[in-house]
């Protein structure tokens, strides 16, 4: 998994100080489908303490989307990311989702 650092590019209101934004990208098996699995792809970043979760996809038409979320323990998402427990494994499948994942992390 590739993991990139990203500069901070917006300030954030004082509740949301604790929060860091992050953004992964990846590719999947089919763009339709997997924008059809969002409230459960929300779910899944919500119980790994993420929050505000934004589904995008590339103005190409290619297969490449991204998923952008506050999270308010970035060790623990890319922890669960790079060894994910099987369930979220076969979400992920479940969803179309082809490695390699990138995540970027606001700073």
């Amino acid at each position: 998994m590739n993991v990139i650092l990203m500069r901070k590019i917006a300030h954030h209101d004082k509740g949301a100080m604790n929060m860091a934004k992050i953004i992964m990208t990846h590719n999947v098996v089919d763009v339709t489908k997997w924008l059809s699995f969002k409230e459960e792809r929300g779910s899944a970043i919500s119980a790994m303490g993420g929050s505000q979760v934004v589904d995008c996809v590339a103005p190409d038409g290619s297969n490449t989307v991204a998923v952008a979320a506050n999270v308010d323990d970035v060790d623990a998402l890319l922890a669960a990311m790079s060894s994910p427990p099987p369930e979220l494994q076969a979400l992920m499948e479940s969803h179309g989702v082809r490695p390699p994942i990138a995540i970027y992390v606001e700073r």
